[in-house]
Formats: structure tokens, C-alpha cells, sequence
């Protein structure tokens, strides 16, 4: 309760990871692809396919950034990924199949304890989503998540995907807020070590019960979810 205090004097803006944090990409990519991967004949676990389809698109991404040739949209990685583990199914399909199954990403709703956790934190800090999306479909997911973050920063603004130092940088910069104030939320621990090595301070929301791991930058604030987050901070 002491760091929670301590964070409540001096946190001024709640920065939020949207795919995974405030939406549950796995659960609502599993019921979407569900239809699709019946139709195909393909009688494996869709829960299962998404998570080769996330840990693709991850692996893929940090690539991007590592090589640092410019950055590649997310949705052209989503699709690189998803067909790469349609290929390793074997699946028959083409990219206008592909495309569709990455644009189930716009329409994924929020974990059901999201809307009223976020609604208790807005009378006392800014809110804001940093995530690694595309801007058009951050936009598209607006109305899905039904929140009005102000603002809502994409990855593509700094041309790095997360956890690079200057997508955190571009968000300090954008929010205008100093990057000790910042409280940065996030269900993986990547992204939380990320921002917390670039300075702000961080909450891992442990909704999947996993270990955070050895990392020498530890969360200031473990929470189970966001009504929790909210329920210590409010």
C-alpha cells in the first residue's frame, strides 16, 4: 500500500498497451477464427492457432525494429504472420483470406472489467493508449473499446515498434508529461520493461498467471486486473 500511496502523489498520466491489456486479443481472435479455420477442414485447436499467429507476429516485429531498415505497417506483419502459420497447417488460402483474419484485430472488445476500471481512474489522471497498431486501425478499434482515450499513440509515430526506447519517447513527447509521471500499464512484461528502462514508472497486469521473470526492471505495482488497478489507485 505504501507504493501504491506514493504512485497516487506522483503518477499524472496512465498510459495503457491496448491488444491484450485493454482487449482480449486471444479470446476474441479464437472465436473469430473459429468459423474460418472450420470452413478450411482443419480440425486443430483455433486457440492454439492464434497463439502461433501472436508469437509469429512478436518474433516478427522485434525483427523489424532490430534491423532497422523502416518500419513495416503492423497489419503487413499480422499478415506475414498469419500466413506463416497457415502454412504450417497447411491451409489452403490466399492474402484476401489473410487480410480479413488481421482485421478481426479492429473489432476485438475490451475485458469485460475494463470500461469501469477506466471510467474510476479518469476523474484523477490523463489516459492514453500506446500501442503497437497501426494508426487507421487504432481508429477502427474506437468504437469497439467505447473509451475515449485522449491520446490514442501508435507505434508508427516513433517508426519503432515497442519495446524500442523511442516509442516510449515518442509518447512522453506527445503527452507532454515528465516520463517519471507516467505510470505505463501492460499485461506483458516485455512492454513494461521497456518503459520502465526508459523511465516511467510500470504496472503488469498478470491477468495469465505467468511469472514476470529476473528482469532488473521490475514492475513498481503487480496487479490481477484492471478493476484491481483501479480499485488501488482511485
Amino acid at each position: 500500500m505504501e507504493r501504491a500511496e506514493l504512485l497516487k502523489r506522483e503518477i499524472e498520466a496512465l498510459v495503457f498497451d491496448q491488444y491484450g491489456t485493454i482487449v482480449d486479443m486471444q479470446s476474441g481472435l479464437t472465436e473469430a477464427v473459429k468459423p474460418f479455420l472450420q470452413g478450411k477442414g482443419w480440425d486443430g485447436d483455433p486457440h492454439r492457432f492464434v497463439t502461433w499467429w501472436r508469437r509469429t507476429h512478436f518474433q516478427d516485429s522485434m525483427i523489424d525494429a532490430l534491423c532497422d531498415q523502416g518500419h513495416t505497417s503492423y497489419r503487413e506483419i499480422g499478415q506475414r504472420a498469419v500466413s506463416h502459420v497457415m502454412d504450417r497447417c497447411g491451409i489452403a488460402y490466399d492474402q484476401t483470406e489473410a487480410r480479413s483474419l488481421v482485421s478481426e484485430i479492429e473489432r476485438l472488445r475490451p475485458f469485460p472489467d475494463v470500461p469501469a476500471a477506466l471510467e474510476a481512474l479518469r476523474p484523477h489522471y490523463a489516459l492514453a493508449i500506446l500501442s503497437n497498431g497501426d494508426r487507421d486501425m487504432l481508429e477502427a478499434a474506437k468504437p469497439y473499446i467505447g473509451f475515449p482515450f485522449d491520446p490514442v499513440i501508435s507505434a508508427e509515430e516513433a517508426g519503432y515498434f515497442k519495446p524500442h526506447w523511442k516509442t516510449y519517447a515518442k509518447a512522453v513527447e506527445i503527452i507532454d508529461c515528465d516520463r517519471s509521471r507516467i505510470l505505463f500499464v501492460a499485461n506483458h512484461a516485455f512492454d513494461c520493461i521497456g518503459a520502465k528502462a526508459y523511465g516511467m514508472r510500470t504496472v503488469f497486469v498478470d491477468r495469465r498467471k505467468q511469472p514476470y521473470g529476473q528482469s532488473p526492471y521490475q514492475p513498481d505495482m503487480i496487479v490481477e486486473s484492471l478493476a484491481e488497478l483501479a480499485e488501488t489507485l482511485s
